[in-house]
């Protein structure tokens, strides 16, 4: 059955292209509408809550940096997407939650193919897999 809801989790990076132009392409084949979101991990959910400053204008100037990444991606995409999102929170958690409440049949999300400490420790296209309440495709990230 093609996918109808195709959620691209994008994390603004510059291979982000390579992630999109998969999402895109699967979209076309399959005639799915596109929702593009991205997640700002919260600084208290990375460091544990332990953080002891007042973190709102870091925080608010995060969400300002992606707004401006997340337009600079939508005039390159080949399409429209049918809905955008930039959220806060637990990375793995938040894309969870918005794939099941978009009604999304299927995330893209980028993998970047670390070794050593960062594989170890896990990365975020697994943490997506597991728990995912769709398909998901991790699309490999080439560095040049």
């Amino acid at each position: 059955m093609p996918y109808k809801k195709i959620l691209l989790a994008a994390d603004l990076t510059d291979g982000m292209n390579q992630v999109s132009d998969k999402a895109i392409q699967l979209c076309k084949d399959s005639g799915a509408e596109l929702i593009l979101i991205h997640v700002i991990e919260s600084l208290n959910y990375a460091y544990g809550g332990d953080v002891p400053i007042d973190i709102t204008d870091i925080q608010q100037q995060l969400h300002s940096d992606a707004q401006s990444k997340m337009e600079q991606l939508i005039q390159e995409l080949d399409i429209t997407p049918s809905d955008t999102c930039i959220t806060q929170g637990g990375i793995e958690h938040e894309i969870h939650r918005l794939a099941e409440e978009k009604g999304a049949d299927l995330i893209v999300v980028g993998s970047h193919g670390r070794h050593g400490l960062a594989l170890l420790l896990g990365s975020t296209a697994n943490g997506v897999l597991h728990g995912a309440p769709c398909d998901v495709l991790a699309v490999r990230v080439k560095t040049d």
